[in-house]
This record gives structure tokens, C-alpha cells and sequence, in this order.
């Protein structure tokens, strides 16, 4: 059985499931080194423009898988510790996957995203959640902290300081509604696949040096040390396809001629 499936059920859109639903998706080895596989294949895809990631089942990904864990592949002889580490490291590598892809990533969050499975929502650049969802900081309740693969990072730039150190520091659910209102999700749809695919159609419709530079961009700007310095950042991107491309013109164009504007990207 194929742990993780790619399907394209629109042009240059892939959809990335994680598929062990009696698992509900954990993260075991089995499930995550095919998963990072999968994303740097559909990642160097030319024809994909957006991705959605989504869980089979009743759950989008619960986190660590507590009962069978599997072996991360090539570490051969090493102690506990050394393991451990590079255990952990594979983890992370899929996060910073997740993060790299020159596409948008779409969570398209089907139920339980739970500690690990919270932070690859995060790690997406959009999130959209089915009614039945819920987010789980869980490694507090587990008698650990609650900081894992980027949790302390990539939540309070989610949604704020204040509301992250409190779901953080309580481990309480988050369900669907809640998860909307403060942020954590755009919004909420009863086919939660169907609408992260619309989505990414849109995505595919604009240019696409312009949507990944964006993305780049956005990341920047969550990482930046200084307005001043990420204004530049921002100016030299928008000068690059201003000048490389003929994208403006063919805007201008389109809206007063009442069409669609079809992005060449080149000039």
C-alpha cells in the first residue's frame, strides 16, 4: 500500500495525500520519507503551479506515531542519541520542504492536524479546513514541550504572539470555527479538497514568476529584521518582471478589453 498518493485533478495543480487513515496519518518514517519524496518531485515539476497536501480518512496528520514509528532510512549503527538527532532532522526536512517549494502549498485540512500534523499546516503558505477539523499543540500534553518542528515559529506569525503562547501553553483543541476566526485557516468548506484545488487553479491563472516570488517574499517578510531592508527586497522583485516581462501590459489590457489576462511571462 502507497503510504502517500499524487494525483492532478487539475491542470498544474497536484494534490500530495498522506494516505495511512487507520493512522490517521501519523508520522511515521514510512509515511514522511515518501511524503518529502513526493514534494520535491512535484516541486521540480515545471507544469504544477500550486500544491495541496491533505490526509486520507478522518485525519489530516495526528503527529508523532506513538505505536510504530518505523526506521529512518540509510542511518545504519548509531548510537541513541546520534539517531535520535538524525531522526529528528529528517522531520525537519520535511517542514523545510514544505517551506522551499517554488509553489504554494494548500493545506487542505480534512480533521485532526495534530503536534507534528499542526506544524505541517503551518508549514503551508494557505490553509483551508473541512468542518470536522481541529488543531492540537500536543507535545504539552504529552508531558513535553509544546515547541516542535517550528511550532514556536510559525504559530504566533499565524495568528499572533498572544493567542499562540495560550494554545501552546494549554494543548486545547482548536476546532474548524475557532480556527477561522483567529487566523489559523482562510476559511472552511465541506469539501475542503475540491476547494483547495480551486484555489490552486487560481494560483496557476496568474504569472508564475510573480505567485513564487511572492511566496518568497511573504517568507522574507515574516523573517525580516527592518522594514527599510525588506522594502528593498519587495522593489527589486516587482522592477525584475516589470522590466523582464510584458505581465503589466497585458493586465492593462485585459481589464479594458473585460477579459482574463493571459500571463506570458516573457517579453
Amino acid at each position: 500500500m502507497a503510504y502517500v498518493e499524487v494525483s492532478r485533478p487539475a491542470p498544474h495543480v497536484a494534490v500530495v495525500t498522506l494516505n495511512r487513515p487507520e493512522r490517521m496519518n501519523a508520522m511515521s518514517f514510512d509515511v514522511m520519507v515518501p511524503f518529502r519524496d513526493a514534494l520535491l518531485e512535484v516541486g521540480a515539476d515545471t507544469e504544477v503551479r500550486a500544491v495541496v497536501v491533505t490526509g486520507a480518512g478522518r485525519g489530516f496528520c495526528s503527529g508523532a506515531d506513538q505505536e510504530s514509528a518505523g526506521v529512518p532510512p540509510g542511518l545504519g549503527e548509531l548510537t541513541p542519541p546520534t539517531y535520535a538527532l538524525r531522526a529528528m532532522q529528517l522531520l525537519e526536512d520535511v517542514v523545510l520542504t514544505l517551506r522551499r517549494l517554488p509553489q504554494p502549498v494548500v493545506a487542505a485540512v480534512n480533521g485532526a492536524a495534530i503536534g507534528g500534523g499542526l506544524c505541517l499546516a503551518l508549514a503551508c503558505d494557505l490553509r483551508l479546513a473541512a468542518p470536522a477539523a481541529y488543531f492540537r499543540a500536543a507535545g504539552i500534553n504529552n508531558g513535553l514541550t509544546a515547541s516542535e518542528l517550528g511550532l514556536s515559529f510559525l504559530l504566533p506569525r499565524a495568528i499572533g504572539s498572544t493567542r499562540a503562547a495560550e494554545l501552546m501553553l494549554t494543548g486545547r483543541d482548536v476546532h474548524a470555527e475557532e480556527a477561522e476566526r483567529i487566523g489559523l485557516v482562510s476559511s472552511v468548506h465541506d469539501d475542503v479538497v475540491a476547494a483547495a484545488v480551486t484555489t490552486g487553479e487560481r494560483i496557476a491563472r496568474l504569472s508564475q514568476p510573480g505567485v513564487e516570488l511572492t511566496k518568497k517574499s511573504l517568507q522574507a517578510g515574516l523573517a525580516a529584521t527592518s522594514l527599510e531592508a525588506h522594502l528593498t527586497s519587495e522593489g527589486l522583485g516587482q522592477l525584475y518582471l516589470r522590466l523582464l516581462t510584458d505581465n503589466f501590459e497585458e493586465a492593462s489590457s485585459a481589464r479594458r478589453e473585460g477579459r482574463e489576462p493571459v500571463f506570458r511571462d516573457r517579453r
